[in-house]
């Protein structure tokens, strides 16, 4: 950290110098414009005048769809292109797009929110991203994802309580819907990071807590993918259901209310700053792993079985790491929940000459 000394210049106005080398890595010159903003913890910051407007200019991101020659490909550079924030993405080829990719950008463009085709031609297809990051609360789209991963695995469980496959197929259909939402949050999280008053019109008042929601989201996201696997088991060991003892569905079954109740507190807590909450998340999630170990021993040789189980198990360990940021940001922002438990007391250090 670099010191420098104010000085005075007429009666009213002080300035300081700007370090030289901040200057030639910018490029500044005499005479050239810098912005400056005023943080929330008192500090100031300035940014070279190019990179204000460099904001204003639309890029166009291309994408060469002739060497997507892998399954997937395609559709994955799109979304992360769209979760980048990139609004202008066109796919080319030398020759014709092939049918398959034309299927694949429809397919993934309709999981992506606020983009669109704009133009389609033999050669080229035009995607557009008319969304506003305004209209969206982070806050709204974390609890809505948790909603529909806590539905996916609901209807997954009951599935399986009740040997209904139309209702696992139901349970798989909705991971699309989960995709969107963590998609879409991504995006505005990232454009967060890079837009400091987007980040306060987005409901994020603290730009350190980013990286704890873009954990959040991927834990959230994760489950989802764990509880739409557990529907897939859930149908493939339809076969052997008469083999399978209704104490055993229903200890399993009971096993994944609890599993659910680790990762919904755990979210809901992170908001609350309720620290006591979170530390019986955390409690929970051990007591699940114990009695885990122990319910192995007791289920039948059946396919499919101990991966439902062990679905559920994952489950509770990647919800309670929300428990974890829980705790961290409760003690960060000196939740009212920690009064009477933690103390800040600030001490003067004063270092020996």
């Amino acid at each position: 950290m670099e010191s420098r000394k104010l000085q005075r210049v007429g009666r009213s106005t002080l300035t300081v110098s700007l370090p030289n080398k901040w200057v030639k890595e910018n490029n500044i010159k005499p005479g050239d414009s810098v912005f400056i903003t005023a943080e929330k913890d008192g500090t100031l910051k300035i940014v070279p005048g190019y990179a204000v407007h460099r904001e204003e200019v639309e890029e166009e991101y291309i994408i060469n769809v002739d060497a997507c020659d892998e399954s997937g490909m395609l559709e994955r550079i799109i979304v992360g292109s769209y979760i980048l924030g990139h609004n202008v993405i066109r796919i080319i080829s030398s020759n014709r797009i092939e049918k398959e990719h034309i299927n694949e950008t429809r397919r993934i463009t309709r999981k992506l929110i606020g983009l669109g085709i704009l133009e389609e031609s033999p050669t080229q297809i035009l995607l557009q991203c008319s969304l506003d990051p305004t209209k969206f609360k982070i806050d709204m789209l974390v609890r809505r994802l948790s909603l529909i991963v806590s539905t996916i695995l609901t209807e997954a469980m009951q599935a399986f309580m009740e040997n209904n496959g139309s209702l696992a197929e139901e349970s798989i259909e909705r991971e699309d819907e989960a995709d969107t939402i963590y998609y879409l949050a991504t995006r505005l999280l990232l454009h967060a990071q890079r837009r400091p008053d987007i980040a306060e019109q987005i409901g994020i008042a603290d730009p350190l807590f980013i990286p704890a929601l873009r954990l959040i989201l991927q834990s959230l996201e994760l489950i989802g993918d764990y509880s739409e696997d557990i529907a897939k088991k859930v149908i493939a060991i339809g076969t052997y259901r008469e083999r399978i003892e209704k104490s055993i569905i229903k200890k399993i079954y009971d096993f994944s209310e609890v599993a659910q109740t680790v990762f919904q507190k755990s979210v809901d807590c992170v908001f609350t700053g309720d620290l006591r909450v979170a530390n019986s998340v955390l409690e929970m999630k051990s007591n699940l792993e114990i009695e885990a170990e122990r319910l192995m021993y007791e289920l039948p040789e059946i396919p499919y079985l101990r991966a439902i189980l062990s679905g559920l198990v994952n489950i509770a360990s990647v919800g309670s790491i929300n428990a974890d940021i829980a705790v961290n940001r409760a003690l960060q922002e000196r939740s009212k929940h920690i009064e009477g438990i933690v103390e800040i007391v600030r001490h003067t250090w004063i270092p020996r000459r």
